[in-house]
């Protein structure tokens, strides 16, 4: 017999108003559709609930996932309650400060992998159109969303990521 793991909507971890806050922030600050703007929060979530407890392979958003997590940061009470809740610790932004764009798409690409891996292994569904393999435009946080949840540990707080 195959075991079928059931996914979930990771939107279930946070509060329902809290998390149309997040969406109608994103709507606001980006530009784009509440609905898209719920799918990208939705993966967000799912990206922190994976970083806090994946000890393996280092994991990163994709860029537009990416914009969900410096959303939920904005909220800094609401984050650092969530990160306590999921992670008994607070999960670190890492923004990815190399200086070479080849570098940083091949590091953020070999990072995707293990991210949709851990995500799914935690139990959350998985919405591939926010997760592409490459789109050519990976750079630090503050521009495109190349950013990795804290190291092995995650408890470090530094102020960048380098190779």
């Amino acid at each position: 017999m195959t075991a079928v793991m059931e996914h979930t909507a990771a939107r279930t971890l946070i509060d329902e108003t809290l998390f149309s806050r997040l969406a109608t922030r994103i709507t606001i600050d980006h530009g784009m559709d509440h609905d898209m703007a719920e799918r990208i929060m939705d993966q967000a979530l799912a990206f922190l609930a994976a970083a806090a407890t994946n000890r393996c392979a280092p994991i990163s958003p994709s860029p537009m996932v990416d914009i969900g997590w410096h959303t939920f940061i904005l909220y800094t009470r609401e984050y650092a309650e969530f990160c306590q809740r999921i992670a008994g610790r607070f999960i670190h932004h890492v923004p990815d400060d190399e200086s070479d764009t080849a570098d940083r798409v091949s590091a953020h690409d070999e990072g995707r992998s293990p991210t949709l891996v851990a995500i799914e292994h935690a139990g959350y569904a998985i919405d591939p159109e926010l997760w592409p393999l490459t789109d050519g435009s990976c750079g630090p946080c503050h521009e495109e969303g190349n950013c990795a949840a804290s190291g092995k540990d995650g408890n470090e707080n530094t102020d960048k990521r380098t190779k």
